[in-house]
């Protein structure tokens, strides 16, 4: 994403001033600093870390692991562009088709759980012991 944003820019020459227009094309990530998107990702991580060890549906914990997994990606793309190097957001690319296939993984296991406990409750899954 760019933007547009003209500066006047006053001269002198000649005794006389002169304006001259100038269009800059300024990234919206770079123009953001980075110890902002530190912060968000930082606050989402915990977010999500507090969503794993206090809540007991096995849902929303999957929701906060995965809320953990974007706010990484996030992080990593910022520092990518924060630094020009496109390695970092091709590795965002494999994270997220990981997430897709650790999603899909879990909403199966999840659904085989709540088919024999009739829950969705991680306190009731030690029925499932030998």
């Amino acid at each position: 994403m760019f933007y547009c944003s003209i500066v006047q820019v006053f001269k002198i020459q000649n005794s006389k001033f002169i304006v001259q227009y100038s269009i800059f094309m300024m990234n919206t990530l770079n123009s953001i600093p980075i110890h902002y998107y530190l912060i968000f990702c930082s606050l989402i991580f915990c977010i999500g870390v507090f969503g794993v060890l206090i809540k007991r549906n096995a849902l929303v914990i999957l929701m906060s692991i995965e809320l953990m997994i974007n706010s990484i990606n996030l992080l990593l793309a910022a520092f990518s562009a924060y630094t020009n190097d496109p390695a970092g957001q091709i590795f965002v690319f494999f994270i997220m088709v990981v997430a897709a296939a650790e999603v899909a993984i879990g909403l199966a296991i999840v659904v085989l759980i709540f088919r024999t406990t009739h829950s969705i409750d991680i306190n009731v899954l030690n029925k499932l012991k030998w």
